[in-house]
């Protein structure tokens, strides 16, 4: 399970990145009424490979502890962007995100009891879930 956490990290960057490849002509995103903290579009590409990073070796170093949430949330994230991007349903990724930060909340707790280090490198992933969730909520509001 050690070896195998990161490599599905890896996966999930992938097939949530293919959301955004499809959608590469679709002006759906660009005409959202956004929050003004939404933050230009380049800042997700350098954000995300650098929280996979993190994620990636938090789960090989506690993937025996952390396992049973880790797969559900990776799930839920690589998720998220087919169903906000592609599926422009941003009322089920609002719904998704809040499982997803529900469940990394818990893994905190878990490697808080493990880490504090391995803690204190997943947290910024959890607070970036938590900054998506208020862009998202902003747009479902707002929209």
């Amino acid at each position: 399970m050690q070896y195998f956490l990161p490599l599905l990290v890896i996966a999930c960057s992938v097939i949530g990145s293919l959301a955004n490849i499809f959608i590469s002509s679709d002006t759906w995103y660009v005409d959202l009424i956004k929050s003004p903290l939404n933050p230009p579009s380049y800042i997700f590409g350098i954000v995300w490979p650098i929280l996979y990073a993190l994620m990636a070796f938090v789960s090989f170093r506690s993937a025996d502890k952390i396992w049973t949430l880790f797969i559900p949330q990776l799930i839920l994230n690589a998720a998220w962007s087919w169903m906000f991007f592609f599926m422009h349903a941003p009322l089920l990724a609002l719904i998704n995100i809040s499982i997803l930060i529900f469940l990394n909340q818990k893994i905190l707790v878990i490697l808080s009891n493990e880490s504090k280090l391995l803690f204190w490198l997943y947290l910024p992933y959890v607070l970036w879930l938590s900054f998506a969730a208020f862009l998202n909520a902003s747009i479902v509001f707002l929209n």
